[in-house]
């Protein structure tokens, strides 16, 4: 049994909800168009599947479990290929198939992941989308989510926007934390508090323009000015991601509802969403539906 500070496994179980949740709707809006969507029509399936951003999350968390808080990166990096061999068929992205079968062969991560597009290396959300919980785990000191988040992006997602958007989830996830048992943030308050944990950037920049959208800013608005996905890079996904999160922090139910109306990349945005609005509030409150048909954490995590 892995023991999780509590507002690590709220996180964590929150980031699969939305995980779960989202990843049907890339099936209804196909199936259905926006008319579902609008009328709030809870997915049919029976079982909601949790994809790869919940696949590897699980997997941050037990290397912070075994790591006292900070992670390995050789270990963790090699423990991310092991769970992909174990199940490739959770919706992984195109580069991270070839990434994570190239480290599981034995080739150098430092290697693998410097040489992706051009040398430049990934700027995907994938590493912003399992970070959350890491956020609630170490959030008593942000120089610490800060620089942990960072280095398990680096071994998958190199480049300093994928970078940057891990440590802007991770510092969210942090602050939500933080507020337990108070009153949430204001929106601007706590996405500027996030951008200025973040190197300069285009997801800094995300981050400050969504801090200062007036407070009736529609979520298609939200998401054409801030992306909400559909390039599936750092900057084209965390900020949208922050803004629906920090306008939620007391329901995450809602704030599941309101991210997805955004579409992009759905499952990844409600991930990260989950992710951060339960490190504060937890999963309870989720109608008993959705505890019912989202697919089970593995039984060895635990408060």
């Amino acid at each position: 049994m892995i023991n999780l500070p509590t507002a690590a496994l709220d996180s964590l179980s929150g980031l699969a909800f939305g995980d779960a949740f989202g990843d049907r709707w890339f099936g209804i809006l196909r199936r259905e168009g926006p008319a579902a969507l609008e009328a709030r029509l809870l997915p049919p399936e029976p079982l909601w599947r949790w994809s790869d951003d919940t696949a590897q999350a699980l997997v941050l968390v037990r290397e912070l479990a075994e790591g006292g808080g900070t992670v390995d990166q050789d270990r963790l990096a090699l423990r991310l290929a092991e769970a992909y061999a174990d199940d490739t068929h959770r919706g992984y992205g195109a580069s991270m198939h070839d990434v994570l079968r190239r480290i599981g062969a034995g080739e150098p991560w430092r290697d693998v992941v410097t040489e992706q597009f051009g040398g430049q290396g990934s700027w995907g959300n994938g590493a912003a989308m399992r970070v959350a919980p890491l956020g609630a785990w170490l959030a008593a000191d942000l120089d610490a989510v800060a620089e942990q988040a960072a280095g398990q992006s680096a071994l998958s997602h190199h480049h300093p926007e994928a970078v940057s958007g891990a440590v802007a989830v991770a510092v969210a996830a942090a602050l939500a934390t933080r507020s337990r048992g108070g009153a949430a943030p204001a929106r601007p308050d706590f996405l500027r508090a996030v951008a200025e944990r973040l190197p300069v950037g285009d997801v800094r920049s995300g981050v400050r323009i969504a801090a200062r959208m007036p407070e009736h800013t529609s979520v298609r608005h939200a998401a054409e000015v801030l992306g909400s996905g559909y390039r599936m890079s750092g900057p084209d996904t965390v900020p949208y991601a922050l803004w629906c999160a920090a306008g939620h922090l007391d329901d995450l139910h809602e704030g599941l509802w309101f991210t997805v109306a955004g579409r992009g990349d759905i499952n990844t945005t409600c991930a990260i969403v989950g992710g951060v609005i339960a490190a504060r509030t937890g999963v309870t409150a989720l109608p008993p539906a959705w505890h019912a048909a989202r697919e089970p954490l593995p039984p060895t995590m635990s408060a």
